[in-house]
């Protein structure tokens, strides 16, 4: 049993890995053979619906399995230490359905055709990606994705939370993840109609999810993150709350 666990728990985090490598190539297309600008377009009506609706399947699974009170009821379903890796399955899924039936809607918004302006916004891109993952590993990296629940199972030691921390970027900001995000939809040199939805959309999803979030982690960590939200800024550093 605790061997099937460690498994699942594995399976589970490649195909995550496998569906953020694929993201990158599917924001910036780049290297997969579909993209947010790639392949036959419909009319733009349904193709804006049917967008927005993978968008709201991602953020209602992200969102409502993230909440402690489903958490409670989801764990008389799903063993507590692979919870996490059935979470991150889950929103695989979700971001693999999108990759799947996410259609192109054609016109560009702006486009920079400038080479120096275009390897800024390409280098802003990466770095966008590379906050999210750094941040990821800033707070365990492993912990986040379901791996050292199933690990810890596996060598039946009892699973611990993490103590709060703010290494490196989270001493600046409370959420450079979330940045990185940012930073990874907007920089593009060809900014088309379903990239600017896409972008719009996400970025809205998150601001509203960081509430959530934040209400969450003030229960959980008490004091501590109601005074980490007084001294540091929610997403752009070195501003005054």
């Amino acid at each position: 049993m605790r061997l099937l666990a460690l498994l699942y728990g594995v399976v589970c985090y490649c195909i995550f890995f496998g569906t953020f490598l694929y993201a990158i190539g599917f924001v910036g297309n780049i290297f997969v053979p579909k993209s947010l600008d790639s392949g036959p377009e419909t009319g733009l009506l349904q193709a804006a619906l049917i967008n927005l609706g993978l968008l709201t399947i991602f953020a209602l699974q992200h969102s409502i399995m993230a909440r402690p009170g489903f958490k409670k009821t989801w764990s008389a379903i799903v063993a507590e230490p692979i919870e996490r890796s059935t979470y991150v399955l889950f929103s695989s899924a979700a971001l693999i359905l999108l990759f799947a039936y996410w259609q192109p809607m054609g016109g560009i918004v702006w486009e920079v055709t400038n080479p120096t302006g275009r390897a800024v916004l390409y280098g802003m891109f990466g770095f966008g990606w590379l906050l999210v993952l750094g941040s990821t590993f800033l707070i365990n990296h492993f912990d986040l994705f379901g791996l050292r629940q199933v690990w810890l199972y596996f060598r039946n030691v009892e699973y611990k939370h993490l103590p709060f921390g703010t290494p490196g970027p989270y001493k600046l900001i409370r959420h450079p993840l979330y940045l990185g995000w940012f930073f990874a939809f907007w920089s593009t040199p060809t900014m088309t109609v379903a990239h600017l939805l896409f972008a719009i959309v996400t970025t809205a999803y998150i601001l509203v999810a960081i509430q959530f979030e934040e209400r969450d982690l003030k229960k959980f960590l008490g004091q501590a993150y109601v005074d980490y939200c007084k001294k540091v800024p929610m997403i752009i550093p070195f501003t005054k709350r």
